[in-house]
């Protein structure tokens, strides 16, 4: 199906609708990643979460083809900030500024508040990817240039669209995360077979430890209660004040997100005497689960490695899951069983004063990343050798 020359820009992504939105993001290529899902996007703009005043301006981009009908999508927002994105630019924009140009408003195409790796091209199964990233890459651009902007940023993008994106141009960047790969597990048990002896018995010591005294619950779909977001929302408060920012999500998102997206969540929550006191947040793709969010109000040792990692693993080996991403940072899961893998994003620097040394930046970057990640790989990896 051939696309029109024509891009359209949508302030929410209701204008654009769920029927035609879905139609681009649930193409099986991107095998549900629920972060592009319509319902996603737009609670975040529903609860008010990434909306202009927060400074996240949708400008979501639409191509339709030649039958009058979306073919492809694109999630974009004017930032006038770098905050929620894990893509760190904040230098960039120091340096800019101090030499007399203005980095913000800058674009970004990324799901928000989001560390997943993900679609950002999105285009119907029966329209050629290639021609709907032309589009709408090309639709960035202009955006870019009509607004002003400094840059154009596309965070966690596939790797075909990564590459793809190095060759029209923009400046690739590399970073990475640490991800649990599914070996065919049969069980966690069969998991723990894989490790090292030592770190069979830490992992064994250390769920023995959290799991003392309290009942672990992983919830979905019906079972996720106001009551559950209540008691979650307050978790999720007190770990952006012990980081000293300020928490992205408010709590009537929560509340859309088990309204709208419960079957696609999966809440592991510890509870004593009846009461909840710690909680992992996770959403469900269909061969992946992302872990998203934590937090707790009462301090249990290695309770954080349960609810987010453990029980995450024993979930995804369950339900025949090929991996759990568990967000970003972290050096620590590597001895839980979560090994390096790079994420991505591509930037398009208008101003070629600017241009040039970010793109040296990112090639230096990409090759220091490479190599730590051999590095970390070969040298902590909690897999037996061989």
């Amino acid at each position: 199906m051939t696309l029109k020359p024509a891009v359209r820009i949508h302030r929410r992504i209701a204008e654009i609708g769920r029927e035609a939105w879905d139609a681009c993001a649930t193409n099986p290529a991107y095998a549900g990643n629920p972060f592009v899902s319509y319902d996603f996007l737009d609670i975040l703009e529903a609860s008010g979460c990434a909306v202009e005043r927060m400074g996240w301006g949708p400008q979501h981009l639409a191509v339709e083809d030649e039958r009058g009908r979306v073919g492809a999508v694109a999630p974009l927002y004017l930032k006038s900030h770098s905050q929620g994105e894990y893509i760190f630019d904040h230098a960039w924009a120091d340096a800019y500024e101090r030499a007399g140009g203005r980095y913000y408003p800058k674009l970004l195409s990324a799901a928000p508040f989001t560390p997943a790796t993900g679609p950002r091209l999105l285009g119907r199964p029966d329209v050629q990817p290639e021609e709907a990233w032309r589009m709408l890459l090309g639709g960035a651009l202009t955006v870019c240039e009509r607004y002003g902007a400094s840059s154009l940023h596309v965070n966690f993008p596939t790797e075909a669209e990564w590459l793809w994106m190095g060759g029209q141009g923009l400046s690739l960047r590399q970073g990475q995360q640490y991800h649990w790969l599914n070996a065919g597990y049969g069980d966690f048990e069969d998991f723990l077979g894989a490790l090292s002896s030592g770190r069979r018995k830490t992992i064994r010591r250390e769920r023995r430890d959290a799991q003392a005294g309290l009942e672990i619950l992983a919830m979905t779909g019906k079972d996720l209660t106001e009551d559950c977001w209540d008691a979650f929302f307050a978790f999720y408060m007190d770990t952006g004040s012990r980081k000293w920012g300020r928490p992205y999500l408010n709590r009537l998102f929560f509340s859309l997100l088990g309204e709208r997206m419960a079957d696609r969540v999966l809440l592991v929550m510890a509870r004593r005497d009846g009461r909840y006191i710690a909680g992992a947040l996770n959403l469900i793709g269909e061969d992946c689960l992302y872990g998203r969010n934590w937090g707790c109000i009462e301090d249990v040792p290695f309770l954080h490695f349960e609810l987010c990692y453990y029980q995450a693993i024993e979930w995804a080996i369950g339900r025949g899951l090929a991996r759990v991403e568990a967000g970003a940072q972290g050096q620590h899961k590597i001895a839980r069983g979560y090994l390096p893998v790079p994420v991505r994003s591509a930037h398009y620097i208008a101003d070629p004063a600017l241009r040039g040394p970010v793109e040296r930046f990112v090639e230096q970057e990409r090759a220091a990343v490479d190599g730590e990640m051999e590095w970390l790989a070969e040298e902590y990896s909690p897999f037996r050798k061989g």
